[in-house]
C-alpha cells in the first residue's frame, strides 16, 4: 500500500528527524507506527545516521503491530524486523540475526541491558508507550537510563503522557533529554514544581502543580501534541454515568468493612490490614465480591450485574465491549450470561468483529494498545473502573476511533455513595491535566 501522509503526519515525521530526542504525544489512531518507521527508514538508509534501532512496547504491540506497519505500507517493506521475544534461547537467537530494527517487550528491558552492558549496540531505541516508563524507581525506567548515554537518538511515543498528572512527566522526558529540562532527579523535579497535597505525617500522597505552564514550556521544544480530535472525523462519544444503589444488606457490610476493617464469614474474612487495601476490598464490594483472607471469594450483592443486564437489554440486541477490573467480577458476569465471552485471542478479535459476539469481555490491561474492535459494536460498559487514566482512555480507544460508524456509547456503573464515585471523579480530574498537558504543546501544522 502507498503511503500518503496527511501534513500532520509529515510534521511528525519531520520532528524525528530533527530532533535527536523526539517525544510524539500523539492520540490513538493517528499512525504513531507508521510516522516513526517512516522517519527510521529515512535515517537507516537514506542518512546514514543510525545504523541498529530497537523498539520497545508492550508485550502485543512487539509480536504483531510494528511487523505489521512494516509490511504494510510499501515504502516500508525492506526493513527487516527481528523479534526478541519468548525465552530466553529465542531472545539470544533474535539478537543474532541481521536487522535493521529488533522489537522487545518493555518487561524484558532489564535483561537486555544486563546482557550487553556496555557494549550496548542499539545507537537509535523507540520506546512505544512511554508513559509506562513513568515511574522513576522500575526496574526498566533504571534499566534504560544506566544505557541512555550510549543512545544517541530516542523516540518517545505516547497517547497518554501524564496518566496520573504532571508529577508522572519527570522519568518519561529524563529518558528523551536526561534531565536538561526537568532536571536530574524526581525530588528536585517535585521540590521545583509542586507543593505537598494530602499527606499523613512525612508521607505525601498528592503532589499539587505550582506553575504547569513552566513545565510546558521547558518540554514545548522536544515535544509535540497531537490529538486525534483535531486531524480525524471521530465518531461522537457520548459518556454516562449509572448510579447503582446498593442493596439494605451489602451497605451495612460496606459501612462496616470500612469502620472495623473486617468483615466476618464462616469460612473466611475479608480483611484489610491498612487504607490502601481498605479502599480496594470497598471497591471489589462495591462490584459485588470481594476475596477474603483465604483466597476465595465472598459473595455480596448483584446490583451491577442487575445494572449490566439493564443496559444489554436497552442496547436491544447490539453487542456490548463490557471491561472487568477483578477475575470475580468476570466469573460473575460469565455465569449471568450465558452469550458472553471472554477477550483472550485474535479469535474473539476476529468474532467480535464479524458481529459474532453479543457480550465481549475484557480487562483494559489486556485490550489496552494495538487492538481494532470498532467494527464489532459502538458500546462500551464499565462494570468496574481503573485507577489509571491510561489504560482508561486506551481501552475505550478500542471502539472509539476511526473507522467507528456509529456514535460510542460508554456506560459506567458505578456503586452509590462509595469508593466507586471517587475513582470515577479521579479520571475526570486526571483526563482533564492531561487534556490542559496535550494543548500546551500541541504542534501547530499548516495545512
Amino acid at each position: 500500500m502507498k503511503f500518503n501522509p496527511y501534513p500532520y503526519q509529515r510534521r511528525a515525521i519531520q520532528h524525528i528527524l530533527d530532533n535527536p530526542a523526539a517525544g510524539l504525544f500523539l492520540d490513538m489512531g493517528l499512525g504513531k507506527t507508521v510516522i516513526t518507521l517512516t522517519a527510521v527508514a529515512e535515517l537507516l538508509h537514506d542518512r546514514f545516521e543510525v545504523e541498529k534501532v530497537l523498539v520497545v512496547a508492550p508485550l502485543r504491540v512487539a509480536d504483531s503491530v510494528w511487523t505489521a506497519e512494516a509490511e504494510k505500507w510499501d515504502h516500508l517493506q525492506h526493513l527487516k524486523i527481528s523479534k526478541v521475544l519468548g525465552d530466553r534461547k529465542k531472545r539470544l537467537s533474535a539478537l543474532q540475526e541481521k536487522a535493521d530494527i529488533y522489537v522487545i517487550n518493555r518487561e524484558n528491558i532489564p535483561w537486555l541491558v544486563e546482557h550487553y552492558g556496555r557494549r550496548w549496540p542499539f545507537d537509535m531505541v523507540v520506546i512505544d508507550e512511554l508513559s509506562s516508563f513513568k515511574s522513576p524507581s522500575a526496574k526498566r525506567f533504571k534499566a534504560l537510563r544506566r544505557v541512555r548515554p550510549l543512545i544517541r537518538r530516542i523516540v518517545g511515543l505516547t497517547g497518554t503522557p501524564a496518566p496520573n498528572g504532571l508529577i508522572d512527566l519527570w522519568s518519561q522526558i529524563f529518558l528523551l533529554d536526561q534531565g536538561q529540562r526537568l532536571g536530574p532527579t524526581v525530588t528536585g523535579y517535585r521540590e521545583r514544581f509542586f507543593r505537598p497535597g494530602k499527606r499523613n505525617g512525612h508521607i505525601v500522597y498528592e503532589w499539587k502543580v505550582i506553575d504547569p505552564e513552566e513545565i510546558y514550556r521547558r518540554i514545548e521544544d522536544i515535544v509535540i501534541s497531537m490529538k486525534a480530535a483535531d486531524w480525524l472525523e471521530l465518531p461522537e462519544r457520548i459518556d454516562r454515568v449509572v448510579p447503582v444503589p446498593l442493596p439494605e444488606e451489602a451497605r451495612k457490610k460496606y459501612k462496616q468493612l470500612e469502620r472495623d476493617l473486617i468483615l466476618r464469614f464462616s469460612d473466611g474474612d475479608i480483611v484489610a490490614a491498612n487504607g490502601a487495601v481498605l479502599i480496594n476490598k470497598l471497591l471489589q464490594l462495591s462490584q459485588g465480591a470481594a476475596y477474603d483472607e483465604n483466597g476465595n471469594v465472598q459473595f455480596i450483592h448483584d446490583a451491577k450485574l442487575d445494572a449490566l443486564e439493564d443496559v444489554i437489554e436497552a442496547s436491544a440486541g447490539k453487542p456490548v465491549l463490557a471491561f472487568y477490573i477483578y477475575q470475580h467480577d468476570r466469573d460473575r458476569i460469565l455465569k449471568r450470561f450465558s452469550q458472553a465471552r471472554v477477550l483472550k485471542s485474535a479469535k474473539e478479535v476476529n468474532e467480535w468483529n464479524a458481529g459474532k459476539i453479543p457480550l465481549l469481555l475484557a480487562h483494559p490491561a489486556s485490550a489496552g494498545h494495538g487492538l481494532n474492535l470498532q467494527a464489532g459494536g459502538n458500546i462500551i460498559v464499565w462494570f468496574g473502573l481503573p485507577h489509571s487514566l491510561e489504560l482508561y482512555e486506551q481501552a475505550n480507544a478500542r471502539l472509539h476511533r476511526q473507522g467507528q460508524r456509529e456514535k460510542v456509547i460508554i456506560h459506567h456503573l458505578v456503586a452509590a455513595d462509595t469508593f466507586d464515585e471517587a475513582v470515577m471523579e479521579a479520571l475526570k480530574r486526571k483526563a482533564m491535566t492531561q487534556q490542559d498537558l496535550m494543548e500546551a504543546v500541541k504542534a501547530r501544522v499548516e495545512v
